[in-house]
């Protein structure tokens, strides 16, 4: 696995969304008012105050998990030599792990730098998407019955691992391009 490089805090993605979020504000005001513009604005200031917390215990998970699990056993079990054993470990991990995007994310984001491999990684996003056991009982089951709910979880198994491995596939593609440039 090639070395994490070091993201600035303001880089392309950043200005990107910036200047879409800019644009948009800007049409707002043009086609709506100023009046709707800045109600807009203060919803979306009671957004981002309502998901903050979330964001900062879902990063405090992702930093605690880093502190609490031995890189040793982390590359052991989910790293690039964990092989399927690995995936299958990261599927089954995040398909019962509880929570939204603001704690699944930074989770993963620390198994990565504490050792595991970008498949794995994929697999354990992956699989939370996919076969997510909270979703599927809070949402799913009330809506589908539970033999829908079964098919779909039996049809969608392989998706994780299959994912998995096309990362992992992609990141050796990407390493061995980069060790043979000049």
């Amino acid at each position: 696995m090639p070395e994490l490089r070091r993201r600035k805090p303001f880089d392309l993605s950043t200005a990107l969304v910036f200047a879409i979020s800019a644009a948009a504000a800007v049409t707002v005001y043009v086609r709506e008012g100023a009046e709707r513009c800045l109600a807009i604005f203060k919803s979306d200031l009671l957004l981002f105050g309502n998901m903050l917390p979330k964001m900062l215990a879902g990063c405090l998970i992702g930093g605690f998990v880093t502190l609490l699990l031995p890189r040793e056993m982390v590359a052991r079990l989910v790293g690039a030599e964990s092989g399927l054993t690995g995936l299958l470990i990261a599927t089954a991990t995040a398909a019962v792990l509880p929570g939204g995007p603001f704690t699944i994310y930074p989770v993963a984001g620390a198994f990565l730098g504490i050792g595991a491999d970008a498949g794995t990684a994929i697999a354990f996003i992956t699989s939370w998407m996919v076969l997510g056991y909270n979703r599927a009982l809070v949402w799913e089951m009330p809506f589908f019955g539970s033999d829908f709910v079964l098919w779909r979880i039996v049809v969608s198994l392989p998706l994780p691992i299959l994912a998995g491995l096309f990362g992992r596939a992609v990141v050796r593609a990407l390493v061995q391009r980069t060790e043979s440039a000049p």
